[in-house]
């Protein structure tokens, strides 16, 4: 079965920290662009980081959360890790991610366009609560 599992949310003060990881099953997460993705109550889900196909591996970030996260993979653990730094109350959101079989310069259209109908494989996403 084709899955994502996030894990690694929950409660953290204004200026914490918290990690957030994405396993993959199913299939060779190497082979995909996997990205993370949030949505705030009332609010669109937004694009927060990806991260390349293995043999690239290049990461884009969305503005606001650049120098704050870092996105990472792990291959023989089949999993993309978001380490998430000096958090904000406006990083509240439930945290999904997702893969695609797309280079780098699409994911970066689909990304800022929001074409969200070409990523292939979603998880069930994992509330992260930045709050004192």
């Amino acid at each position: 079965q084709v899955q994502l599992v996030e894990s690694g949310g929950g409660l953290v003060q204004p200026g914490g920290s918290l990690r957030l990881s994405c396993a993959a099953s199913g299939f060779t997460s190497d082979d995909y662009a996997i990205a993370w993705f949030r949505q705030a109550p009332g609010k669109e889900r937004e694009g927060v980081s990806f991260i390349a196909r293995s043999a690239d591996n290049s990461a884009y970030y969305t503005d606001s959360v650049k120098g704050r996260f870092t996105i990472s993979r792990d291959s023989a653990k089949n999993t993309v890790y978001l380490q998430m730094d000096s958090l904000k109350s406006e990083d509240t959101a439930v945290y999904y991610c997702a893969a695609a079989s797309l280079s780098f310069d699409l994911f970066v259209t689909v990304f800022k366009e929001r074409r969200y109908r070409y990523l292939e494989v979603w998880g069930q996403g994992t509330l992260v609560t930045v709050s004192s």
